[in-house]
């Protein structure tokens, strides 16, 4: 089937220091995204405040332990509990990463890349269409950022992430700071990133600050969105369209008001680039 692009606005993430205003009053933005995994248990204050912003708003669910790309079965706990985590919020859609971060049973609790070659193409593949239809619904993949290459790898990521949407009838959740990250550490230009995607499977962007280690960008989401990110936004912008967007902001997390008022900076960056497409086509 083909992918349909959902376009809610421009949100924020559900962070734990922000419950009592969330909980006060309605949230300021158009839509949140919440992490899956903090949300799955029966119960608690997490889960009712997911509950009261959700009456007001979309809400999106964005996992970190679907492990999509490890050798290990796929979890059917897990995959249950975001079942049902998804039956009682209705979110407006799933996401998680092109990644693995389990073996042997054990997890890593981090997001690992994976090669970038046929068969494991085929092997995520399989993955996302079990779990598809476990959930009964599409979801997104987001490219992850990496710090090494595989010697083994047979394309360049934009193909390995494009031959998985489309093989397993996916979407796919942009994050436009991994692309930076990982452009400046493997030495691609993110351009040719931009260009190599199916811009009709882009249901979702995320952008995030970075710490810069000198020979490397390190993805820390514990800050601004730099001005470089904020470039290659304008870029993906003008070859997908407007996409719902988020801001990442995960670590020294700041006063609501602030990561709102980044998230509105991305609402502008978008005006501008729709003036920017009528002004072409006219």
């Amino acid at each position: 089937m083909a992918f349909t692009r959902k376009h809610i606005g421009h949100g924020i993430g559900l962070r734990t220091t922000h419950f009592p205003e969330m909980l006060a009053a309605p949230p300021p933005t158009d839509w949140v995204e919440a992490i899956s995994e903090n949300f799955m248990s029966a119960g608690g204050r997490p889960l009712a405040v997911l509950e009261k912003v959700r009456r007001e708003v979309p809400v999106v669910l964005h996992g970190v332990s679907l492990s999509i790309g490890s050798t290990d079965p796929l979890s059917e706990g897990y995959l249950g509990a975001l079942a049902a985590l998804a039956a009682r919020i209705e979110p407006a859609w799933i996401s998680d990463h092109l990644a693995w971060g389990s073996h042997g049973g054990r997890y890593a609790h981090d997001l690992w890349p994976l090669p970038h070659t046929e068969e494991a193409v085929r092997h995520v593949v399989g993955r996302v269409r079990r779990v598809q239809d476990r959930l009964g619904r599409q979801i997104l993949l987001e490219n992850p950022s990496s710090y090494v290459s595989f010697r083994a790898s047979e394309m360049p990521e934009w193909q390995f992430l494009s031959e998985v949407a489309r093989r397993a009838d996916c979407g796919i959740l942009l994050d436009v700071n991994n692309v930076h990250v990982s452009a400046r550490n493997h030495g691609f230009d993110p351009i040719d990133y931009l260009d190599g995607i199916p811009a009709d499977r882009v249901g979702q962007l995320h952008l995030a600050g970075h710490s810069d280690r000198g020979r490397y960008l390190l993805d820390t989401h514990d800050d601004e969105v730099p001005a470089a990110v904020w470039d290659l936004y304008r870029e993906t912008l003008a070859r997908v369209g407007p996409v719902s967007t988020l801001v990442e902001w995960d670590d020294h997390v700041p006063p609501l008001g602030r990561l709102v008022q980044e998230s509105e900076r991305a609402r502008d960056v978008e005006a501008d680039a729709r003036r920017l497409r009528r002004t072409e086509a006219a």
